[in-house]
């Protein structure tokens, strides 16, 4: 039988072809061709009205700690709370900016704990980075409302949560900056690129120039521009090369068109996985709290004994993942060990299976199998 594996892209490919050839017809792939479009229909899908196209999720949550922290003046080892369980990008980058990452708690959500965070505050806390993981909401309302009440910058970390919807409005669109993936295994795929939606709109004039080395005159624009003089440009920042590029935004606009499609596929797959799963005790789904529509990016579940259960999944033909090791186990983290028990506890436990466009039913049933089968021989 074939192997199923965790992720596995499902492009539109002809559509696809034509917005790149597009692309390459007219002779420009870099940013502001396809950029601009992508950032109009990105706005008009969700609704985030500040929308900027940038090569990676990770380098979007750069650039929000960096706009974030020049715009409160924020001071070198200040601090920001987040959560243990979440790749490591999210974390990395509040170290690139010489601040302190304090680790919070999670929830059964697997989300940011609100306690958790209220007992971690300092005077030093500047910013909360709430990560949606798997494209679950958990308690975000409440930390929000604890970040609004304190005065401190909110940050969705929304990697996993294009297409994820809080009522009538998309994740993000109350955050002081909300963070989007667009890599090759995300909900809307590209090969990889991401999106910083800030909720002020001098922000987002600031970040076309932080993500173009803090030149304020972009090449699209000194290209369309008018006047004699339009190559000429100011450097105002030294800032970074993170823009996103047209082919890249083609892909994505082609995503775009089927993201509700796909998402409403994905939440078919995770009904799947509940039926095949539930009644059986040995394994513990991530509950879904009411009142928001996720895009279920992952379909996560806690086991003991998880290692063995992978391996015993791997010989039947599965491969499943584990979104994620408590970062606390990383040395550069390691300050934070046995801080956040539960992050912790879960992070032993997790199996992320296989969730992508390319799932079956019998293919949902076949992977409920073998780990129900990994379990009894664990």
């Amino acid at each position: 039988m074939e192997p199923i594996h965790l992720f596995s892209p499902a492009f539109r490919v002809e559509e696809a072809l034509a917005e790149v050839r597009e692309c390459l017809e007219k002779g420009w792939t870099g940013p502001g061709y396809k950029t601009a479009e992508f950032e109009d229909a990105w706005r008009q899908y969700s609704g985030l009205a500040h929308t900027h196209f940038v090569n990676s999720a990770t380098a979007g949550l750069h650039l929000a700690l960096r706009l974030l922290k020049e715009d409160g003046a924020w001071s070198e080892g200040d601090e920001v709370i987040t959560t243990p369980l979440t790749f490591v990008s999210t974390n990395h980058v509040i170290l690139y900016e010489r601040l302190k990452p304090v680790f919070a708690d999670v929830d059964e959500y697997l989300c940011l704990d609100p306690a958790s965070v209220a007992e971690r505050v300092s005077e030093r806390t500047r910013a909360v980075c709430f990560v949606g993981l798997g494209g679950n909401i958990g308690r975000y309302g409440k930390v929000l409302d604890f970040c609004r009440a304190r005065g401190l910058a909110m940050i969705l970390d929304g990697a996993h949560m294009a297409g994820t919807w809080i009522g009538s409005h998309h994740a993000g669109s109350d955050a002081d900056a909300a963070v989007f993936s667009f890599h090759a295994v995300k909900n809307l795929p590209t090969a990889d690129a991401g999106a910083v939606c800030f909720a002020r709109q001098d922000l987002d004039r600031s970040v076309r120039e932080w993500s173009w080395l803090g030149i304020d005159k972009d090449t699209y624009s000194r290209t369309l521009g008018a006047g004699p003089y339009r190559w000429k440009y100011n450097v105002e920042h030294v800032g970074f090369k993170y823009h996103g590029n047209s082919v890249m935004a083609a892909l994505g606009l082609v995503g775009l068109r089927y993201l509700e499609q796909d998402n409403t596929q994905r939440r078919e797959l995770a009904r799947w996985y509940d039926e095949e799963l539930t009644g059986d005790s040995r394994v513990a789904g991530i509950p879904q709290p009411e009142a928001f529509l996720s895009s279920r990016h992952l379909y996560q579940v806690l086991v003991e004994h998880r290692d063995e259960v992978m391996l015993g999944m791997n010989r039947q033909g599965i491969f499943p993942g584990v979104h994620y090791a408590d970062n606390t186990s990383y040395p550069m983290y390691s300050y934070a060990l046995g801080s956040c028990p539960r992050a912790q506890w879960a992070s032993e436990r997790l199996i992320s299976l296989p969730m992508h466009l390319r799932l079956t039913r019998s293919d949902v049933r076949r992977v409920a199998r073998a780990l129900t089968q990994s379990l009894g021989a664990s």
